[in-house]
């Protein structure tokens, strides 16, 4: 971020303020420990902060510190939109545009309290007063960390705001195995280790805590898997039917779509999941390599994120969804 703009937020934080912080649709670890690493910073240093969520968040992601205090939109549109309407300043985390929070756009295109957007997906929109957008960056909590630091608050970063960073860190970067997890990443990680972050217990939190049906959903997906050698894909297809089968719960299906890139040979993985409530096909795109995801998912998706890692939807039905994603394949090089 520029000096200036550093020095205009924190004449804006000079002063206690109302301040809502907002992740984006079907929260991640990302979104859920940015906002929350935030709220605990904001809290400390004498705001009224509140997170305020467009739907709700995955169970494994529940043991995150104040994850109760997280207010729903979907649940109490009245009002969260009252205390929207009632704030100061508004912090948007791990999204760059408002139609990624869902019905929630409505109001927040309305609201007259500047915004701060702090991201690290492509092509940001322009309705932030402040903007710390870096796509260098593998997750939004490490800009987290930086934001604090530019505020000159580095020491008020405690274990329970660590813990929020270190969750987000953890989660967006492939537990360190993502290209954009740098040297500097690393050293962030160990301050906050040292800081008492629980990382020998936080992947057991976050990643084997699976329920029977989850892992019986699993299990169906992968049988489900397409592969194509010819293209260097493979795909996963998960129908409403199975979904109930199973007994879906939000987060269930969270990096499924990764067993893909596993297989020798393998570049670039989908999954396509009917979601009958919404009408639309939810779709993941996961590659390794140079082909862009982001890009192929914004041209033909409906979608974007990273060049690695990206999401889109479909609001045809599975099949056509499906034939289209294979006849694509052919005018691509993976």
């Amino acid at each position: 971020m520029k000096k200036e703009e550093i020095e205009s937020i924190n004449q804006l934080l000079a002063n206690p303020k109302k301040i809502a912080i907002i992740p984006h649709r079907s929260p991640d670890g990302d979104a859920m420990g940015s906002t929350l690493a935030l709220y605990h910073f904001l809290l400390k240093v004498g705001h009224q902060p509140v997170v305020i969520a467009p739907n709700d968040f995955p169970e494994f992601l529940a043991w995150l510190p104040s994850s109760d205090q997280v207010l729903i939109f979907e649940n109490e549109k009245e009002k969260t939109t009252q205390i929207l309407n009632e704030c100061d300043l508004i912090f948007t985390l791990d999204f760059n545009a408002l139609h990624r929070t869902g019905e929630m756009e409505k109001v927040l295109s309305q609201l007259q309290a500047p915004f701060i957007m702090i991201d690290h997906h492509q092509s940001p929109e322009n309705y932030a007063t402040y903007t710390y957008s870096d796509t260098q960056f593998g997750s939004t909590c490490e800009m987290i960390y930086n934001f604090i630091s530019f505020l000159d608050k580095k020491n008020q970063i405690d274990k329970t705001i660590a813990t929020c960073i270190y969750t987000g860190i953890l989660t967006d970067s492939g537990s360190f195995r993502f290209p954009k997890t740098t040297g500097t990443t690393h050293r962030i990680v160990a301050e906050l280790i040292d800081l008492g972050v629980e990382n020998t217990n936080i992947p057991t939190w976050l990643f084997d805590n699976s329920s029977y049906n989850s892992i019986q959903l699993l299990g169906r997906a992968l049988q489900n898997m397409i592969v194509i050698p010819e293209y260097k894909t493979a795909y996963i297809v998960l129908s409403q039917k199975e979904l109930d089968e199973f007994h879906y719960q939000k987060g269930d299906t969270e990096g499924i779509v990764n067993y893909g890139l596993s297989i020798k040979g393998i570049h670039l993985a989908a999954i396509f999941i009917e979601h009958k409530d919404e009408n639309i096909i939810k779709i993941s795109f996961r590659s390794q390599g140079d082909f862009d995801v982001n890009q192929f998912a914004r041209n033909h998706f409906n979608g974007g994120g990273h060049i690695n890692a990206a999401g889109g939807k479909s609001y045809e039905n599975m099949h056509e969804t499906v034939r289209k994603f294979r006849d694509l394949l052919s005018s691509i090089t993976i």
